[in-house]
């Protein structure tokens, strides 16, 4: 089980160049570690990966295709968050950086660009 943060400042997302295969930008996150919660974990990952302590945890979804990760069977539970601050990437983030929603890179690894639009569609009806 995974989970993943989309981190905004209000404007803006953060995304992470992740360090290992698959290579490419990612939401934050990361593997549940036993005895942990999601909410724990997606913090945990927060960071770790980019130095932000987030607030506000809000459920996204749940996604669980088969295919979504390249290299094995994962399902995530992602979360939307506030942060405040700059991100700096750690762990196994090369770096993190916020872009705009308009702008993001094209080479966004996993189901991510799905679970932003997600995200997107929730903003955008409350």
């Amino acid at each position: 089980m995974t989970v993943d943060a989309i981190i905004s400042n209000g404007k803006e997302i953060v995304l992470i160049r992740r360090k290992n295969e698959p290579y490419g930008w990612a939401l934050p996150g990361g593997f549940v570690d036993i005895g942990e919660t999601v909410e724990q974990a997606v913090a945990r990952e927060a960071l770790e990966e980019t130095g932000l302590t987030i607030t506000d945890l809000k459920l996204v979804g749940v996604y669980s295709n088969p295919k979504r990760d390249p290299r094995f069977h994962t399902v995530s539970i992602a979360f939307c968050a506030q942060a405040e601050g700059d991100p700096t990437g750690g762990d196994d983030a090369a770096e993190a950086v916020y872009f705009q929603i308009s702008s993001l890179p094209q080479k966004v690894v996993f189901d991510h660009k799905d679970i932003i639009n997600d995200y997107l569609k929730s903003v955008s009806s409350n």
